[in-house]
């Protein structure tokens, strides 16, 4: 019998050369799409921090955007956006950053986060790193505490954990 990990892994494909030459994409949809492989990976997401008193999961759009609602249910949190420049209709923290094949802005309300919160991070894929190091310095000028950060997807070889200032607790479901 097949464990949880190596399902949720052998349902993942790899698309070439998207979005851009170069890049391997890993398509997590097969996961989405099958209910009962999308209660595996929350459950596994969320499982790490089940005792750690969580307030708000931070999702960080786009593909962050599905699973972390459901980590903040499973967690008995709340769930905090982080969205690119200019979709969010309040005051915001802004912080610019670079990607593996660009830059960007993202942005957090102000009045989304509040120092007293315990803060997890999540987002589908963590690769270079560069995203979720920016959503550290977004929650960081909050003032709140961060807890831990949970991707579904760690792609080992691009290294990305070394960019992040808070190594209290980095959890990976699946690595490749």
């Amino acid at each position: 019998m097949m464990n949880t990990i190596q399902e949720l892994k052998n349902a993942l494909r790899t698309v070439p050369n998207f979005p851009k030459p170069g890049i391997n994409f890993v398509d997590i949809t097969p996961v989405l799409s099958n209910m009962d492989l999308l209660k595996k990976a929350v459950h596994e997401l969320s499982v790490p921090f089940m005792d750690k008193n969580i307030t708000k999961v931070v999702g960080v759009e786009s593909r962050g955007f599905v699973m972390a609602p459901m980590i903040a249910l499973e967690l008995g949190a709340n769930f905090v956006p982080v969205r690119k420049e200019g979709k969010l209709p309040r005051q915001t923290y802004s912080v610019s950053y670079n990607l593996e094949y660009g830059s960007d802005v993202i942005e957090m309300h102000i009045d989304s986060v509040k120092p007293s919160d315990r803060i997890l991070i999540h987002d589908d894929v963590l690769a270079t790193g560069g995203t979720c190091a920016a959503v550290e310095d977004l929650v960081d000028q909050s003032g709140a505490e961060i807890i831990g950060m949970a991707f579904f997807i760690e792609l080992i070889k691009l290294e990305g954990r070394k960019k992040f200032r808070y190594q209290n607790m980095i959890h990976s479901v699946v690595s490749v």
